[in-house]
């Protein structure tokens, strides 16, 4: 009898764990007044863009339910209508409730049940919209009565209370629900207040107090260890702010705010992945020149070290071996040197031109961009460049020698001109060359200054990096 009570108990203690793995992670039912036998997407922010994660049965009555068994990762949800119209679920800590509300107004007319996180984001959304109405209207009085000072102060007055009213409101949601998710999207949104500045012993404040303030603490709101976030505009936000308006737009400058906000990011696996990818891809892709700097010092940094557990052997290997290629080619590196044959078969190394700056330009007699670029080179060389001491190493990158002798004639290019006629030289590799044309500008001892830019930036480019030089020069 012993063994039949002990095979029950096995038997009831086994169905009981398979109805627990069968019950809902998170069950969130919606009704929406207005819609009836359709669909709706749920979606998600992830940094600055968002995806649907599942589509949702719309019934008779507008009741649709979002649930599944494995747990719902935290961050801002989106509900999309058939009409592309979107209203947003905090996604917390509760993973049962319900929400209501209709076509005619999805924030003023929802109601919220089990979802205290819920509740607060749409009190404090439908608080937003009345003081929004309030600044339109105070807008279109300040438009009226622009000409009048007095009046236009007084209604700046008015503004800034409203936006000291909005300030105050979360600064009293964070202090009654400080854990909540919603106080932490408050306080990451949140800008430092900067005090007054400091007095310099020359009795004048201090200029640069304000913007160095700002940028010190402008992270200061932000816990990098929730992932949540990610799942929000928020961070992305503020990363891009960081890096395109509170830095200096030079490589070292960016790749050391990088870096800063890296280290910040390793309080949690998930946003230190993403911080480090979203800036890789960023700088290796920039339409800055020279931001490739920053591309390689964070796979060096980071990559390169074994940090970057989420890249597999062949992403570790594609990744380093980009970094690898553009490193010699850095600005202010001395630009490899190449050994080829000119159109009269005559070897002319790079190094060995003399010459101010060089023009390196890499072109295809076929290629159609190729056809109009080249000759307009040749135009600028003859006008003005050439009287400059500018010459141009212009490098052939096909093989055909007859359409590549008869280019020159044609356009009567008198600069430099060599080809890799029997395919001897890497040049593509060693100067990646994946297309063309390709410039580069290298100054007389053959450090590059510029790259990868139009024949329109040429001389404008050497004409600034000129004036550069000369503010530098000691002055006698």
């Amino acid at each position: 009898m012993k063994r039949n009570i002990t095979f029950i108990i096995s038997l009831l203690f086994c169905f009981q764990t398979l109805l627990a793995k069968d019950k809902d992670a998170y069950n969130i039912k919606i009704k929406i007044t207005g819609l009836s036998n359709t669909e709706c997407y749920m979606g998600y922010h992830y940094a600055d863009k968002q995806y649907i994660s599942d589509t949702l049965k719309v019934d008779a009555k507008g009741n649709m339910t979002f649930a599944g068994t494995k747990p719902l990762e935290g961050g801002i949800y989106l509900v999309v209508t058939p009409s592309k119209k979107y209203f947003e679920v905090i996604i917390a800590d509760e993973t049962e409730f319900s929400m209501e509300t209709d076509t005619l107004d999805f924030v003023k007319h929802m109601k919220v049940k089990g979802s205290k996180e819920n509740e607060w984001f749409y009190a404090y959304l439908t608080y937003m919209s009345s003081k929004g109405k309030a600044m339109e209207a105070l807008n279109k009085e300040a438009e009226l009565y622009k000409a009048n000072k007095d009046s236009s102060n007084a209604i700046k007055e008015r503004m800034s209370k409203i936006d000291h009213e909005i300030k105050n409101y979360k600064i009293n949601f964070m202090k009654e629900h400080p854990s909540s998710f919603l106080a932490k999207i408050f306080r990451t949104s949140q800008e430092p207040d900067i005090p007054e500045a400091p007095t310099l012993p020359n009795g004048r404040k201090d200029s640069t107090f304000a913007y160095r303030y700002f940028k010190a603490h402008y992270f200061d709101g932000v816990d990098f260890s929730d992932a949540r976030l990610l799942r929000t505009p928020l961070l992305y936000n503020k990363y891009k702010y960081y890096l395109e308006k509170l830095t200096y737009q030079i490589p070292d400058s960016v790749a050391e705010a990088c870096v800063y906000i890296i280290e910040k990011s390793k309080a949690n696996k998930e946003v230190f992945k993403y911080t480090v990818v979203y800036t890789t891809s960023t700088y290796e892709t920039s339409k800055i020149m020279g931001m490739d700097a920053v591309f390689v010092r964070l796979v060096e940094d980071y990559y390169n070290t074994g940090q970057a557990f989420w890249a597999d052997s062949t992403l570790l290997f594609k990744i380093s071996d980009r970094a690898r290629i553009l490193k010699p080619l850095l600005l202010g590196k001395k630009a490899p040197n190449l050994l080829l044959y000119n159109n009269n078969n005559v070897l002319e190394p790079l190094w060995a031109v003399k010459a101010k700056y060089t023009v390196l330009c890499f072109w295809d007699p076929d290629c159609s961009h190729c056809k109009k670029t080249v000759p307009v080179l040749g135009e600028l060389y003859h006008k003005s460049l050439k009287n400059k001491g500018i010459s141009v190493y212009a490098v052939c990158t096909e093989t055909e020698e007859k359409k590549w002798l008869d280019f020159i004639a044609e356009h009567n290019l008198d600069w430099i001109n060599v080809a890799d006629l029997k395919l001897h030289n890497h040049f593509r590799s060693i100067y990646d060359i994946s297309s063309t044309p390709v410039i580069y500008i290298l100054d007389e001892n053959k450090d590059i200054i510029a790259k990868k830019i139009g024949v329109e930036q040429v001389e404008e480019i050497i004409d600034n990096y000129n004036k550069m030089k000369e503010k530098k020069r000691p002055k006698q």
